[in-house]
């Protein structure tokens, strides 16, 4: 690989739509995406000049709505290079694009879509939309575009095919607007665990900025690629996953799905992934499942070739001297290291973690592998990046250190504040909550709980509202819980509760593979699942195995019940944002009755 540089500055771009033509300028012939098509069933590419033909194309369709400069337009697909194609069209005629999640419910978009005035939605294939129809939602746009030609029987008259959109206004002319790199680029809302999402506005110049730091601490180049598979209606996939490697002219690949994520790793070998913890949790809890079906030697050599490893990256960090065990690490690396990062596509060079925070021993087992975890942090209101490891100087119990240009502070309640060129410009039409975050100072409270070391790593400790207070006055965050919880296999959600109550119970969310392994451990004679989540045994077991995941919590940081569903917490459900954190008072409403059960003799 070879390891130079070609940025594109913040000064010579000006805006989002001039880092493309500055990019298309400089690498015409390089390769700019790459995506799957299921028709031929094959993988294709386009240039970067391929792709602003492509660009050039939408800036006509789009130009034919007489749209004016400043109107908003939503885009609700999956990642695709249609997206960026939009997105790139819409923003070089200075209008503002509303990103929405693919899989969002039909009253949350119709919500966005209505607050924002939208003008204009590009979806996927209508008729897979039959609730945005059902809801009126579509009724108040001027245009809905589709990629597919299909179309339900009752198809809104505003609805036109994009095919069919893009050559009837093949020959049109364009007008470009003078766009001001302060100006507003798009609206993105946040996917809030109570009450409606707030319209985040994203100025030019807060997501080129974050690009360009980004860049400073961990660097990208060229030859690089990124799998793009996080949706682009997260600040993090947007800013980091695609206007980043616009930046620094690297390809983005677009995955197929979450579900063929594990097979295209393999086939178009990534070098940069952007993720949230959950997928780095799931490999971790398959490598482990895997584990326990294999003999004991084989556990144990796993075992070793992650503390050997991690001993190596502590050495390699200048945090340890060297130690004779490392003599071992080339074998071991060949034996197992290099076998999980095959599983990857073995040509991963940095994988960013963001959104929510990793489990420390996930991100440890993995660096101990070889695999390059960079945990950081952020919001949607600072575009989003405020802090990341860099390669050199990973600590990843930490959210590593401020991005260049980024100011931190803690208030005497620990919450961390922040002022750096990527904090939004404020919520669409809420003066009054963009009040509250952002100070008369500058500042922007991010209502999360931290500190700073004395060489300047952040760790974040806690939400400043997230609390769990015990009848008898003991406090408890319940995320570090919930997060020690769900490393159980078994597990694939779970919450917390015990607010003014006596002692803690949980509601877990079983995988469908639990059932079967939990009949056979109890013997059992039904794994049936109905049967299953009712029966004493199994609450007893589960207890006991959650009580091991707690072993270093407190004693009064103990769960006593357990609510046990079949249910996994979905956005279609109501139980999840996109980025899949659980709604907290939504789920406890849900499961109100179940929960007040636990208590009822106390």
């Amino acid at each position: 690989m070879t390891m130079q540089s070609d940025l594109i500055t913040i000064e010579s771009a000006r805006h989002l739509p001039g880092l493309f033509a500055e990019r298309v300028k400089r690498s015409p012939s390089a390769i700019a995406c790459r995506q799957f098509d299921a028709a031929s069933q094959q993988w294709y590419q386009l240039t970067w000049l391929e792709l602003e033909n492509a660009v050039s194309r939408w800036r006509k369709g789009l130009a034919s709505e007489n749209l004016q400069a400043g109107d908003r337009v939503g885009i609700m697909l999956r990642n695709c290079m249609e997206w960026a194609m939009f997105d790139l069209a819409a923003m070089s005629l200075g209008l503002v694009t509303v990103p929405l999640y693919p899989n969002d419910r039909a009253d949350s978009a119709d919500y966005i879509l209505k607050n924002s005035n939208a003008k204009l939605l590009l979806l996927d294939d209508l008729a897979e939309h039959q609730e945005l129809i059902d809801h009126g939602v579509l009724n108040g746009l001027k245009r809905v575009l589709t990629l597919s030609k299909n179309a339900p029987d009752l198809a809104p008259s505003n609805w036109r095919s994009v095919e069919e959109w893009l050559n009837r206004n093949e020959q049109l002319g364009v007008n470009f607007p003078d766009i001001a790199p302060e100006s507003l680029a798009t609206i993105v809302y946040t996917s809030g665990t109570t009450g409606h999402p707030k319209g985040v506005m994203l100025s030019h110049h807060n997501i080129l900025w974050n690009a360009w730091s980004g860049l400073q601490s961990v660097p990208v180049y060229p030859d690089d690629t990124f799998l793009s598979f996080l949706p682009l209606s997260h600040t993090l996939e947007r800013s980091i996953g695609y206007f980043l490697p616009i930046m620094a002219g690297a390809t983005i690949i677009y995955a197929r799905s979450i579900p063929q994520l594990a097979e295209d790793l393999l086939e178009q070998k990534p070098t940069v992934l952007i993720s949230v913890p959950r997928i780095y949790e799931r490999i971790y809890n398959k490598v482990q499942d895997k584990l326990q079906n294999q003999s004991v030697i084989a556990r144990k050599l796993f075992q070793y070739s992650v503390e050997v490893g991690w001993l190596q990256f502590e050495y390699k960090q200048h945090r340890r001297g060297w130690h004779p065990a490392l003599l071992f690490y080339p074998l071991l690396d060949r034996l197992i290291g290099k076998k999980i990062r095959d599983r990857v596509g073995g040509q991963l060079r940095v994988a960013i973690c963001g959104g929510a925070p990793l489990a420390e021993y996930v991100a440890k087992t993995f660096i101990a592998l070889g695999l390059p975890i960079l945990q950081g942090y952020g919001l949607t209101e600072t575009s989003p990046v405020i802090g990341v490891n860099k390669q050199n100087k990973n600590l990843p119990r930490s959210i590593g250190l401020a991005l260049q240009d980024v100011e931190v502070k803690f208030s005497d309640a620990g919450e961390l504040k922040v002022k750096s060129p990527g904090v939004m410009l404020g919520y669409w039409d809420n003066p009054q909550a963009t009040d509250e975050i952002i100070d008369r100072d500058g500042w922007l409270h991010t209502g999360d709980l931290g500190m700073q070391d004395v060489d300047g790593y952040i760790h974040i400790t806690g939400r400043l509202k997230d609390i769990i207070v015990l009848a008898n006055g003991e406090k408890i965050p319940p995320a570090d819980m919930e997060m020690a919880i769900s490393a159980d296999p078994l597990i694939e959600h779970a919450l917390v509760i015990g607010e003014g109550r006596p002692f803690l119970t949980a509601l877990v969310v079983l995988t469908d593979e639990a059932w079967p392994l939990l009949a056979a451990e109890m013997s059992l004679t039904t794994n049936e699942p109905e049967t299953l989540k009712n029966h004493p045994a199994i609450e007893k077991l589960l207890l006991a195995r959650i009580q091991q995941q707690l072993h270093d919590f407190p004693s009064y940081a103990q769960v006593i019940r357990l609510v046990i569903s079949l249910h996994p917490w979905t956005v279609e459900s109501g139980l999840s944002t996109p980025t899949l954190k659980a709604k907290r008072q939504h789920i406890l409403s849900h499961y109100v009755g179940p929960i007040n059960t636990l208590y009822e003799a106390h």
